[in-house]
């Protein structure tokens, strides 16, 4: 009698966390081919999908598929060529889940890509290897860099039109380090490739030999995830208060939850936390998700907290940690970036929503402008469309925040339009 086979324990597979990235470049740099060569190769398209798009890139006569359809999904940028609203797109690999922001091109969308920067861990900025380090080109590694992106990745594209040539490459590499130097961006890699041909995106191909470096993929597998790169205090913004006051169920009658997320840092039974605005003291008795007591949350979570003491909190309130309680503010200096086409006015009242929480501000002053394109700071008496602006603003109530480089969750805030609800500008506070 043969002996029983022996079955191995299954490898366990690390996992690297979430990575949000962002492309952005100048318009035709091919920022959603590279996009859609990435979906392609990592095969993270469904076979319905793909034949779609083999219909549409033969109606159009580009011959090959044209992997750019996958990310450009208005019909004005399938005719025109161009993106013009942010496009996300989901993968997976085997360590990581990704969400990808691919960035319009064009200055007048500006807003849009500080829309999609502000969640972004890494910026993968495209440059066209034919044109070099170009005004838009600045324009993107300033705006990624100023909404805090920790990570950027110039990616020389098009390698393929100069015949993959290392001199190319180190002259772009050389330009864009002089010009980053100046911007005081520390954290910058480079990548030669080729997104028509796939060539250092997943596979290394066999025309970069003299590039020793990671492809693409190995860049995004190994990029530090959000959260993970240094402590954060703890921050949970209350969402609702949760009373279901069920006769039926004891347990139920007297429960009265938070509920809210985990925005940084973590939290555990028996911890010491302090609620804003009110400044009373108590210690968490439970911490639930889903009904179920898990004892610790961690950045991220959605969960409710249990308190040992009965203290009046509402929507907009803050719990944190006792030794970590950022101080409560009523004036702000702040970069903004104006999304109206109505100018930002000095008479007129907005609407700070800053986490869960929604108080009057007015605007105070405007230290300047930032002109993007040469990066100079200019005086400025109103803020149009797309400006982008370091102001002050003065709040009617105080609000618990603290700066955009040390929290990008309680660093940053939303303006609103009294009038009508529409969002008119985006903050970070400095």
């Amino acid at each position: 009698m043969s002996a029983p086979e022996k079955i191995e324990a299954p490898v366990q597979v690390e996992d690297h966390g979430l990575l949000r990235f962002l492309t952005c470049g100048s318009v035709d740099d091919g920022k959603s081919t590279l996009i859609g060569r990435l979906l392609f190769d990592t095969k993270a398209i469904l076979a319905d999908t793909l034949q779609a798009i083999e219909r549409t890139s033969q109606k159009r006569g580009t011959g090959a598929i044209d992997l750019s359809l996958l990310t450009d999904g208005l019909q004005a940028e399938r005719e025109q060529g161009i993106t013009i609203d942010v496009a996300y797109r989901y993968f997976s690999t085997g360590t990581r889940k990704y969400i990808i922001a691919d960035a319009p091109g064009h200055e007048q969308y500006t807003r849009n890509m500080v829309t999609a920067a502000s969640t972004a861990n890494l910026a993968i900025i495209l440059v066209d290897a034919r044109k070099g380090v170009l005004t838009q080109t600045r324009r993107h590694s300033t705006l990624a860099h100023l909404v805090g992106i920790p990570h950027l990745l110039v990616a020389i594209n098009k390698m393929d039109l100069v015949d993959y040539s290392e001199q190319t490459f180190a002259k772009i590499k050389a330009d864009y380090l002089e010009f980053a130097a100046r911007q005081g961006i520390a954290d910058v890699r480079f990548i030669p490739l080729s997104a028509l041909n796939g060539d250092m995106v997943v596979e290394r191909g066999e025309r970069l030999n003299w590039y020793d470096g990671p492809t693409l993929i190995e860049i995004l597998e190994t990029t530090p995830a959000a959260h993970t790169e240094h402590a954060e205090p703890f921050r949970f913004p209350v969402q609702y208060v949760c009373r279901p006051q069920d006769s039926a169920n004891p347990e139920l009658h007297d429960y009265r939850g938070f509920m809210g997320q985990v925005e940084s840092g973590s939290i555990q039974v028996g911890d010491a936390v302090t609620v804003l605005p009110s400044g009373r003291r108590t210690t968490v008795k439970a911490v639930h998700l889903g009904g179920v007591d898990i004892g610790r949350a961690i950045t991220e979570q959605s969960v409710t907290l249990l308190l040992s003491d009965e203290i009046d909190i509402s929507r907009g309130d803050m719990i944190v940690k006792r030794a970590e309680a950022p101080t409560p503010v009523k004036e702000i200096r702040a970069t903004v970036c104006w999304l109206s086409e109505t100018p930002m006015d000095r008479a007129r009242t907005y609407l700070i929503r800053h986490t869960t929480r929604e108080v009057k501000a007015r605007l105070a002053a405007i230290a300047h402008r930032l002109d993007v394109n040469t990066q100079e700071k200019m005086p400025a008496e109103q803020l149009a469309m797309n400006d982008i602006a370091q102001v002050e603003l003065k709040l009617a109530q105080p609000i618990f925040a603290d700066p955009y480089t040390v929290n990008r969750s309680t660093g940053a805030f939303i303006l609103i339009d009294e009038s009508n609800n529409n969002t008119v500008g985006a903050g970070m506070i400095l």
